[in-house]
């Protein structure tokens, strides 16, 4: 059987007059995108624009949930309970859905943004909270989690589908997570040194740490963000260099 993977990129992240990459660019290289949903970023209109783009481009959808946190991005922890949380992602996931289907593109996917999304992979209270929120909206809908994480784990035992993501352009600590970005080297931003890693991590199934160590995770989608200034050149030559190995690019929903 052919080694396929999707390759993803979180997107529809101005707000406003306000513009934060190349999306057009970024969804005719993609196999799915995940539109923030106004908490962090993104906006009515942003959001069915986006979505709109991505029917046209055959990319697949998703609600991208964060913090209510525009000034700080969405990567600034903020101590909200479980409760509080669940609602949060429960409000952001129907307005992604409504305006996805106003775009006529409903949305397949959710993953969580930023501060939220690290969360997921390290307490297992906020990556439950997410879950419930996702099972309590739409049961249908795909967790695209951080790979060797809480919400991965809890989504199987939940009875969702859960998907497990790697990224292209981030660097890893021995535990499995992401360094923080305010180390240097948390964010890789050499095209082809980001496009060789991607290409043993998805052939070995293991994700690479600083040091140098494996450690085995599935390898469903590999995330490319979009707000760094040579993401366009990232994710264009991450995708030249998979195919290349003949690795298929190709939605996880296959």
């Amino acid at each position: 059987m052919a080694l396929s993977v999707d390759l993803n990129s979180d997107m529809g992240e101005g707000f406003g007059a306000y513009r934060m990459g190349d999306d057009e660019a970024m969804l005719s290289i993609v196999s799915s995108a995940n539109i923030a949903c106004g908490m962090h970023a993104g906006d009515p209109d942003i959001m069915a624009s986006t979505f709109a783009i991505a029917r046209s481009k055959g990319v697949a959808v998703g609600a991208h949930p964060g913090f209510p946190d525009l000034w700080g991005f969405g990567r600034r922890n903020i101590p909200f309970s479980a409760g509080e949380i669940e609602r949060l992602v429960a409000y952001q996931i129907g307005a992604a859905q409504a305006l996805s289907i106003y775009a006529g593109h409903p949305i397949t996917h959710v993953k969580a943004h930023g501060a939220l999304g690290n969360l997921t992979q390290q307490d297992e209270s906020v990556a439950r909270a997410v879950n419930n929120a996702i099972k309590a909206v739409d049961p249908s809908l795909v967790c695209l989690t951080i790979a060797l994480g809480h919400q991965e784990r809890l989504a199987r035992e939940m009875g969702l589908t859960c998907r497990s993501e790697i990224f292209a352009d981030r660097a890893y600590t021995d535990e499995g997570f992401l360094v923080h970005r305010s180390q240097p080297g948390a964010v890789i931003h050499d095209a082809q040194a980001a496009a060789e890693r991607v290409v043993r991590m998805v052939k070995n199934g293991a994700i690479e740490t600083v040091t140098g160590r494996t450690i085995v995770t599935p390898v469903d989608s590999i995330c490319v963000h979009s707000d760094t200034p040579s993401a366009v050149s990232i994710a264009r030559t991450i995708r030249e260099t998979l195919e290349s190995q003949g690795i298929a690019i190709a939605n996880f929903l296959r």
